[in-house]
């Protein structure tokens, strides 16, 4: 999967020899130091990757909104104020807990390429170029973002739309201070979409995004008056405003004026839909992701490899208990490069890729003493029968897990006329491969990579969580879930705790497994467990960058309170009441 390195340095985690604090029992006594306390609260929690975005999230629960009411207008705002990430240009998954069903609720909120391109169009387009490029049109899919917010308002909401939009509508007029780390990537991204040749027209990005000729710089006053204005036409016209009206129409000429292909058939006949979480249970747990076009499958499946380790015993930060995971995910990631796509054109082998006696074929190709070279694909037989992440919890019990994205960062560098956003580049994730499950095609959904993620413990909801950060998220998803489950970290320890990033395997968009791949990894791990891990033949590489951005609130079920904790990596908070 492509991702766009910025350069810039990530502080990693910290530790010292402290007591586990209450979460999942006392297995793991040496528990890491956090950066902070996780944040606990009675009626209602948000965690978001922006503080301004958080405080919109805890006003709207305050109002006696829901948890999905607060969750839309944080991410408006987050469109806003981390476009680095999101927007109304890129696309939305969600999975929700309703209190009052009893039920675990998913959306898939992703877009279809243009209906009037086919594979021959976009081959003679790339001009023998390997791969889609991330910038220009090309790239672009129809976004599903504003579906996913009014889908999830039908169903879940209690506010007006108006109500939800209006705090982002007024930062957008009046302006907000930007915050640092989305400032160092704001810089990085317009630099680097500028260089691109890929890009039809660059000139609405800069009007848009620059002040002065420059990017924002942290504590600048940034005003986007065109995104105040679609955001207020989706407040007064709703979802159709953007799919089949002003906003629509805006779009359709748009394309049309730079030669690209989605045209306004392609907007109004966008629809997002509803599907069923899919679960395993770990150790007690039953964990969900949704199920392809995205890779939430692959967390399960480490996670059904890993049950046959004895991870607690390893023990945190070890080369063994390091060992097996990154081998884990080596194996998960191989089969989903060979099976994922669109389940609207090809039959994805879920059930099997999950169970027990498949996860059991898989770990037997886990060697301890060496990392094994020749991983592959499994045989799964078909069984019939930078993006934002956040998270919110209300007074009522609903949870929700929400996670949006624009692809790399900032998105395709192109910004529709007036509109103020900027449209994804997700359509650079299809393969060219005629074979590939997940090679384009008109009407097609791309692999997706954005993945909420949520937990059950004796059927109530446990945690609503998810980590960004492209091929990161299954692996960051599992190393959170480790640390709290196997090693008893508590909500904010484990996303403190070090990670490592497994890159160099096969990839969805055909480029084959480079040996046994790069290892990244952060400054906790120990140099002893760092020469350990090399002498078993993973080559090991500094991490600088893309370790993803975390937010969890757990539901304390024994107390009445949530506990909330988010990223130390990144700009965000979490904030109860």
């Amino acid at each position: 999967m492509k991702w766009k390195f910025t350069g810039i340095i990530l502080m990693a985690a910290l530790y010292a020899n402290t007591s586990s604090a209450a979460g999942n029992g006392d297995r793991y006594v040496g528990a890491p130091f956090a950066t902070r306390a996780p944040v606990i609260a009675q009626h209602g929690m948000a965690g978001t990757m922006q503080p301004l975005a958080s405080q919109i999230a805890l006003d709207v629960l305050k109002k006696g909104g829901t948890a999905v009411d607060a969750a839309i207008a944080a991410n408006a705002a987050l469109g806003l104020m981390e476009p680095v990430s999101c927007g109304v240009g890129g696309d939305l998954f969600a999975i929700v807990w309703d209190p009052k069903t009893k039920h675990l609720y998913g959306y898939n909120g992703s877009g279809r390429s243009p209906k009037g391109r086919s594979l021959a169009d976009m081959m003679r387009k790339l001009e023998g170029s390997p791969a889609v490029p991330a910038f220009g049109s090309l790239s672009v899919t129809v976004p599903g973002t504003v579906d996913g917010w009014y889908a999830l308002h039908d169903k879940f909401g209690k506010l007006p739309m108006s109500d939800l939009l209006a705090p982002a509508i007024s930062y957008a007029r009046d302006g907000f201070p930007v915050s640092q780390y989305i400032a160092a990537l704001w810089a990085a991204n317009m630099a680097s979409l500028a260089g691109s040749p890929e890009i039809e027209e660059f000139q609405n990005a800069e009007h848009t995004y620059l002040i002065n000729g420059d990017a924002p710089q942290q504590g600048q006053i940034f005003k986007n008056p065109d995104l105040s204005r679609t955001y207020q036409a989706l407040s007064q016209g709703g979802r159709d405003a953007f799919y089949k009206g002003s906003l629509a129409r805006t779009m359709d000429a748009y394309f049309r004026r730079i030669g690209g292909d989605l045209r306004y058939e392609d907007f109004a006949g966008h629809h997002g839909e509803w599907v069923d979480p899919v679960s395993v249970n770990y150790r007690g747990f039953d964990v969900y992701e949704l199920p392809p076009n995205g890779q939430g499958v692959a967390v399960l499946e480490m996670l059904k490899i890993l049950e046959g380790f004895d991870l607690t015993k390893m023990g945190p930060g070890s080369a063994d208990a390091l060992h097996v995971m990154i081998e884990a995910k080596r194996l998960a990631y191989e089969d989903l490069a060979k099976y994922f796509g669109d389940p609207d054109f090809v039959k994805i082998p879920v059930k099997t890729l999950i169970s027990p006696e498949y996860a059991k074929t898989r770990r037997a190709q886990i060697h301890l003493d060496h990392a094994n070279p020749n991983i592959g694909p499994g045989e799964a037989k078909l069984v019939k029968g930078d993006t934002t992440y956040l998270t919110v919890a209300d007074k009522d019990g609903m949870m929700v897990s929400l996670i949006q994205s624009n692809y790399a960062d900032l998105g395709s560098g192109l910004v529709p006329d007036g509109l103020g956003f900027m449209f994804h580049d997700r359509g650079a994730l299809f393969s060219l491969d005629p074979h590939s499950p997940n090679v384009y095609a008109p009407r097609k959904r791309p692999f997706n990579t954005i993945i909420p993620g949520f937990a059950m413990k004796d059927g109530e909801p446990w945690l609503s969580f998810g980590l960004m950060g492209g091929d990161m998220q299954p692996q960051g998803h599992v190393q959170v879930l480790v640390n709290m489950i196997d090693f008893g970290m508590n909500v904010q320890e484990a996303g403190d705790f070090m990670r490592f990033r497994h890159v160099g395997g096969t990839e969805v968009t055909g480029q084959s497994a480079r040996g046994v791949g790069l290892v990244q990894i952060e400054s906790g791990i120990t140099p002893s467990v760092r020469a350990e891990l090399t002498k078993r033949g993973f080559q090991l590489v500094p991490g600088t960058g893309g370790f993803g951005g975390y937010q969890a609130i757990l539901r304390d079920k024994k107390n009445g309170v949530y506990w909330g904790a988010t990223e130390m990596r990144k700009d965000g908070i979490a904030i109860g009441y």
